[in-house]
C-alpha cells in the first residue's frame, strides 16, 4: 500500500497475476558470465532482441565505453531509464569476478558495513505505524523514513509522533512521493525541519526546477530530489546548477547502472553534497559500500513477519540495523540455470548468428 493516489509497485497487475521478471545473462569468451534480475521482463526481452546484438564483440572490461554505447542506442531507442544500466551491471559483474574482488572495492570502496534505515509502506492508522516502528527499534534500527498518507495535516501529525516514538537521536526522513504542490510542500517541510528530520524527499513532481529552487531557499531541512529524473549526471548537473536540491538521489536501476550512479555520487561530492542511495537490491548494496557521501541503505518494512525475517536475507541481511555487504566477487545473483530454463515463460538468445 502507498499514499492515496498511488497504487504501488504492483498496481498495474490484474487480480491473480504475478509480476514477470527477466534474468539476463551475458557470456564472454573468457568463460566468465555476468547475470542480473530485472523487472519489466517483456520490454527487456524486446530490447535485447532488437539492440544488444550490435554490442557483441565489445570488451566487457571497458565499462565506460559500453556505458556510452548504450547512450548512443538511447538516442534512437529512448530506452526506459530502468533498463539503461542493464549492460553496465552485467559488465561490472564480469569485471568483479575476473578481478576476484567485490564490486564495491572496484568502484572505489569505502565501508562494507552500512547502517540501514527502516522505510515504511503506508499503513492505515497511526497505531499501525507506532507498532511497526517500535518493532523495528527492538531489532536495532535507529533511522526511519515515512511513506505517509498524502494528507498534509495527518502527515504532519504522523511526523511529530515519529519523533516522539524514536527519541531525539534517531535520524528521520520523509518521502513525499511527489504528492504535494509548492504550498503544501512548504507547509510539510517547515513541520519536518522543526522536528529535526535528516531529509525531505521528493515532495513535488520533478518537472519544474524553479519550484524546487524556491522550496530549497525557504527551508533549512535538506531537500532530497532528482530520484526519477532521466539523464543521469547530465540532468543532475542541471539540478545542482539551479540549486534545486540539497542532496542527490542515486541508484543502479534509475541512474544507468554502477557507472552512471558513480558519476552522480562523485559529482555530488565535489559540490559538498550527499548522494543518497535509493532502494533495495544487490546492486544498491554495492553502491552503499563504495561511496563516502551516502548515509544509509534503504530497507522497506511492510509487516511484523517481514521485519522479523530481515536477518535471514542472505547477502542483504539486516542485523542490528546494519547491512554487511559481501566481499564475494560479483554482484551476487546466483541461479540454477537448468531450472530457470525449464520454468521460463519466455526466452531469447542473441549471438552472432541469432539476432531475433
Amino acid at each position: 500500500m502507498w499514499r492515496k493516489g498511488l497504487s504501488g509497485s504492483r498496481g498495474d497487475l490484474a487480480d491473480g497475476n504475478r509480476p514477470v521478471k527477466a534474468v539476463v545473462r551475458m557470456d564472454t569468451d573468457a568463460g566468465v558470465y555476468g547475470a542480473m534480475e530485472v523487472s519489466r521482463g517483456a520490454s527487456v526481452l524486446d530490447l535485447i532482441q532488437r539492440r544488444y546484438h550490435t554490442l557483441i564483440g565489445e570488451n566487457p572490461l571497458l565499462t565506460e565505453c559500453l556505458w556510452h554505447l548504450i547512450w548512443e542506442i538511447d538516442r534512437v531507442e529512448e530506452i526506459h531509464m530502468r533498463e539503461l544500466g542493464i549492460l553496465d551491471v552485467l559488465a561490472w559483474d564480469v569485471k568483479s569476478k575476473l578481478a576476484g574482488l567485490p564490486v564495491y572495492q572496484l568502484l572505489g570502496g569505502y565501508d562494507p558495513k552500512v547502517p540501514a534505515y527502516a522505510s515504511t509502506v503506508t499503513w492505515d492508522t497511526l497505531e499501525d505505524y507506532e507498532r511497526h516502528i517500535k518493532h523495528c527499534m527492538d531489532i536495532g534500527f535507529t533511522a526511519f523514513k515515512l511513506h505517509a498518507w498524502g494528507d498534509v495535516k495527518a502527515d504532519i501529525g504522523l511526523s511529530r509522533a515519529l519523533r516522539k516514538w524514536t527519541g531525539p537521536d534517531a535520524d528521520l526522513m520523509f518521502d513525499g512521493s511527489a504528492g504535494w504542490d509548492y504550498v503544501d510542500a512548504l507547509k510539510v517541510g517547515q513541520a519536518l525541519q522543526d522536528e529535526g528530520f535528516l531529509w525531505y524527499e521528493e515532495p513535488m513532481r520533478e518537472f519544474h526546477l524553479g519550484a524546487y529552487s524556491k522550496l530549497c531557499e525557504k527551508l533549512s531541512i535538506p531537500v532530497l530530489a532528482a530520484e526519477t529524473s532521466d539523464g543521469c549526471h547530465w540532468n543532475m548537473a542541471s539540478w545542482i546548477e539551479a540549486r534545486a536540491l540539497d542532496m542527490t538521489r542515486i541508484s543502479a536501476f534509475y541512474k544507468g547502472g554502477f557507472t552512471g550512479a558513480m558519476k552522480i555520487a562523485q559529482m555530488s561530492d565535489s559540490f559538498g553534497m550527499r548522494a543518497q542511495v535509493h532502494g533495495m537490491s544487490l546492486e544498491n548494496a554495492q553502491l552503499c559500500a563504495a561511496i563516502r557521501n551516502n548515509d544509509y541503505y534503504e530497507q522497506l518494512v511492510m509487516s511484523t513477519e517481514q521485519i522479523d525475517g530481515l536477518s535471514g536475507l542472505g547477502p542483504l541481511a539486516i542485523k542490528d540495523g546494519v547491512l554487511t555487504v559481501s566481499d564475494t566477487p560479483g554482484v551476487g545473483y546466483d541461479y540454477d540455470w537448468d531450472a530457470l530454463d525449464r520454468t521460463a515463460v519466455a526466452k531469447t538468445h542473441v549471438d552472432e548468428r541469432h539476432f531475433n
